[in-house]
């Protein structure tokens, strides 16, 4: 869960919400965001400091409708043991969301940014550099979709995201038309061809 960013969302909205860190600093930041809500926010949230491959030590088989793992899986070195973790807590008819790096479109961005050298190497590569400076994998949509039938919670639905926007600077400014840059990629986002370049997938995977 990272830092909680978006736990915490969804605990405003009133969901009941298990956050689930390995890393030290990352949960106690989350845990110092907690602290700072409101009571009734504060008791919607259980925080877990765990490897999402342990999911047995902490949770019983079928305990959420809802498992999301988002900008995670590019960290992973065996994503399968991860994802299997991860469907083993879906109730019958839970929903395994998971964000990923598309493998499939590696070389769009360094190519968009005139890196014609890292554009030709990204053919050939599941691996890349993020934003951050860390080396880290990607995957690709036929491989997770054979995953998710594996382990009994299909591919329902994928999306894909940052079709226009991956190459926008870190600290570019918000632009005022933003509404029509949301609608323009919520639409690439969900069509062909287009999302199947997009930087990220979003994959929605159902439990039997």
């Amino acid at each position: 869960m990272g830092q909680g960013t978006q736990a915490l969302r969804l605990a405003r909205l009133g969901h009941q919400v298990t956050g689930v860190e390995q890393d030290t600093t990352m949960i106690a930041a989350a845990r110092e965001a907690l602290a700072a809500q409101p009571e009734g926010i504060r008791a919607r949230v259980r925080l877990v400091q765990g490897d999402g491959r342990d999911t047995g030590v902490h949770f019983l088989p079928g305990s959420f409708d809802v498992v999301l793992c988002h900008g995670v899986l590019m960290y992973a070195e065996e994503p399968d043991a991860l994802l299997a973790g991860l469907a083993r807590m879906l109730a019958p008819g839970g929903l395994l969301s998971l964000l990923v790096r598309n493998g499939d479109a590696l070389a769009l961005r360094p190519g968009l940014s005139g890196d014609w050298a890292g554009a030709l190497a990204a053919f050939d590569t599941l691996t890349y550099r993020n934003r951050l400076g860390l080396d880290v994998r990607a995957d690709r949509l036929a491989s997770l979709t054979a995953t998710l039938a594996g382990i009994a919670a299909p591919l329902h639905a994928w999306y894909g995201v940052r079709v226009f926007t991956d190459t926008a600077a870190d600290d570019a400014p918000i632009p005022d038309d933003l509404g029509t840059l949301l609608a323009a990629e919520e639409r690439a986002g969900r069509t062909d061809p287009y999302r199947r370049v997009a930087a990220l997938l979003h994959l929605c995977g159902v439990r039997g």
